[in-house]
């Protein structure tokens, strides 16, 4: 038996039926609790527009990893404090977008 049958055993689930894969999980994103606000600022950044993403009720850590999943998609630049998210330029509208298809509220 060479390497690549064994790691097939390994993989197969004794509950399926033989030749079955494993089910994949499902792909959509459970809900999300919090109802998130997205607004546009102007103030305190010598009149440059920022997206602000306010409202999360998780870990400093959870909106970390949303902060840099939004700023990774939109290809700009941005940070995450105190439970807010600031995403750098007019972006409010795509932001919407990608926090439902995360599962997130957004007003």
């Amino acid at each position: 038996m060479d390497w690549k049958e064994m790691l097939g055993q390994l993989r197969e689930d004794p509950s399926l039926p033989p030749g079955e894969d494993t089910p994949e999980p499902a792909s959509e994103k459970a809900p999300r609790k919090d109802t998130l606000r997205v607004i546009i600022d102007r103030k305190g950044r010598k009149g440059k527009v920022a997206t602000i993403v306010e409202g999360f009720t998780v870990g400093d850590d959870e909106v970390a990893e949303v902060a840099a999943m939004l700023k990774r998609k939109l290809g700009v630049g941005g940070s995450s404090r105190g439970g807010e998210i600031l995403i750098q330029g007019d972006a409010a509208d795509r932001v919407r977008e990608l926090l439902a298809k995360e599962g997130y509220k957004v007003k």
